[in-house]
């Protein structure tokens, strides 16, 4: 086994991965491909690829990212919505025998992809992420809306409809590649982060910084940065910035206009998402990990993601357990027992009104 930086990695590893990703019985989504990674190493300078071999042949590839005293932490930690290896079927492999030979103490995930074998007996935590499955196309997604959300669907149309009348004609762009509207994007999520008391994804520069790398120059079949922006009237009133393959949109940034809220538009964007996705061929969207009720209205069905860490004994899995657990053990805590996670949304709600006084 060699580790490498993304940059080092041959054209013939790289295929060899995306042959590995093609041959998954995994939905493809793009987080896991060869150029999100490179992507990350370009704003991130300590990630590496642990690339395994059998004889000269590569068979398998770990994305991750080393900190202090080997701490490691799986790629674009907190982040990205699907993480873990890309390993060939059969290897004689465990977790353990990889990441000693990544020199790593510790091994960190809090999005985990489903059947990461080596990986999920080290989980402290499953959550779901909610899809929607556009697979037989978007006439029997909206009949499967209607069977078992009547209400929601009628009213979304009706809002849609009625945007078009009071603001302007509408207009739905999937692949938008106008730089404005990423910015306006990050600028309507930003302040969506304060106004609900969490942390300002969009203020810590390398996140910045790789969105606008992988909108404007991540291009292949199975990871291309994609923006879709709703106009009403010529302007922007929602958006949404996600990595899509050729079978799967990850749904990543989505936001709009607030001064639009009363038409619902992020709710109009997502059915015309969905819309687009099915014409291209696209099968799922991946909403994400965690609860909300428009991934409630929108969702037909639910993968399973895990959180937790490796660990071996020592100071960096010390240091692991006391930086991560007891906050971690905590938001598990809370998202459990609705009540008292609606009781925290209000106190983040008003922490954010504390910030904008």
């Amino acid at each position: 086994m060699r580790v490498r930086k993304p940059e080092d990695l041959g054209e013939g590893e790289r295929e060899r991965w995306r042959a590995l990703r093609a041959a998954s019985t995994t939905a493809r989504n793009p987080f896991m491909e060869p150029e999100f990674t490179d992507a990350v190493g370009r704003v991130r300078p300590r990630t590496r690829v642990a690339v395994v071999y059998e004889g000269r042949e590569p068979v398998g590839f770990l994305p991750h990212e080393r900190g202090r005293i080997g701490q490691g932490h799986a790629l674009a930690y907190g982040v990205s919505d699907v993480q873990g290896a890309v390993l060939g079927p059969g290897l004689g492999l465990d977790a353990d025998e990889l990441l000693l030979a990544c020199s790593l103490s510790s091994f960190a995930f809090d999005n985990l992809e489903a059947e990461q074998e080596l990986f999920v007996p080290h989980a402290a935590a499953e959550y779901t992420s909610y899809v929607i499955d556009v697979e037989k196309g978007y006439d029997t997604y909206e009949s499967v809306l209607r069977a078992q959300s009547p209400k929601f669907l009628k009213t979304t149309l009706a809002k849609e409809r009625r945007l078009g009348r009071q603001v302007g004609d509408l207009r739905f762009v999937f692949d938008e590649r106008d730089p404005a509207a990423l910015r306006t994007l990050m600028a309507w999520k930003s302040a969506q982060y304060r106004r609900t008391g969490r942390r300002d994804r969009f203020a810590q520069d390398w996140i910045t910084r790789l969105v606008s790398l992988l909108a404007s120059q991540t291009r292949a079949p199975d990871c291309s940065g994609t923006l879709s922006v709703l106009y009403a009237g010529g302007q922007p009133v929602a958006a949404h910035f996600g990595l899509r393959s050729t079978t799967v949109l990850a749904c990543w940034f989505p936001a709009y206009d607030p001064q639009f809220a009363k038409f619902s538009p992020g709710l109009v964007l997502h059915l015309r998402m969905a819309e687009a996705a099915a014409a291209e061929g696209i099968g799922l969207l991946d909403l994400g990990r965690g609860a909300a009720e428009y991934k409630d209205s929108l969702r037909t069905g639910e993968l399973p993601v895990y959180e937790g860490a490796w660990t071996r004994p020592g100071a960096g899995a010390a240091l692991y357990w006391l930086s991560r657990e007891p906050s971690r053990r905590a938001h598990h805590f809370v998202r459990n027992r609705p009540r008292l996670a609606a009781t925290a949304a209000r106190a983040l709600k008003g922490v954010g009104q504390l910030r904008r006084s």
